[in-house]
């Protein structure tokens, strides 16, 4: 995560014209920007499209938008980047899926912002927690967890991923849903205690205490 007082002093040059701080202010939002494409791309583009040339459309879009955001701020600068950024996946997918499947583009904001799906948050979850030794019980706890998540609401599920694998607070999460802070923390922990008893699966000592 960028430090914000850091941060605060980059906008300020960029704000100035300063291109240069511009470009190292993205530089630096750039890995969580990335994380959030790769939660988010399509299973079906990954070996057609690569998350880096993503991040460069939407470097490229913020670029020239810029000014805009400096005229009226109503979103943190880098919460309106990861919108920017989603925008820019949303037009990869329609590029690359067509129009038949723009259903599956699932918005939670009217600026065309695709949320995480079941699927891609159950391997994030199984991948980051499970060893090459565990390797052999992976698909039954993706099922597991796979069918926990497909419980959730979509907005919890995309709470749980800002939160948990891309690392934003609770204010942050709210700013970018457009949703109360309150709000958001209570869907939180209300998933988590969905997810518990799924998520357990992924502990083997767990498994084995019982």
């Amino acid at each position: 995560m960028v430090d914000e007082f850091e941060r605060d002093q980059w906008l300020a040059r960029a704000r100035d014209g300063d291109r240069e701080a511009l470009l190292a202010l993205f530089a630096r939002e750039e890995p969580c920007i990335r994380r959030m494409i790769e939660l988010r791309l399509d299973p079906s583009l990954r070996r057609r499209v690569d998350s880096a040339d993503v991040v460069q459309e939407a470097w490229i879009d913020a670029a020239s938008r810029f000014e805009s955001w400096c005229a009226q701020p109503a979103l943190p600068f880098h919460v309106w980047l990861r919108l920017v950024a989603a925008q820019a996946l949303t037009r990869v997918h329609r590029q690359h899926l067509g129009a038949h499947k723009r259903d599956a583009l699932r918005e939670v904001r009217l600026d065309s912002r695709p949320s995480i799906s079941a699927a891609a948050l159950a391997e994030a979850f199984v991948t980051s927690q499970t060893t090459p030794t565990q390797a052999v019980r992976r698909e039954e706890v993706r099922t597991r967890v796979l069918d926990a998540l497909s419980d959730l609401d979509e907005v919890d599920r995309e709470i749980v991923a800002l939160r948990h694998f891309e690392g934003l607070t609770n204010e942050e999460v709210a700013a970018e849903l457009a949703i109360e802070p309150a709000a958001a923390s209570k869907r939180f922990v209300r998933a988590l205690v969905r997810l518990r008893p799924a998520l357990k699966a992924l502990d083997p000592g767990a498994e084995r205490e019982k």
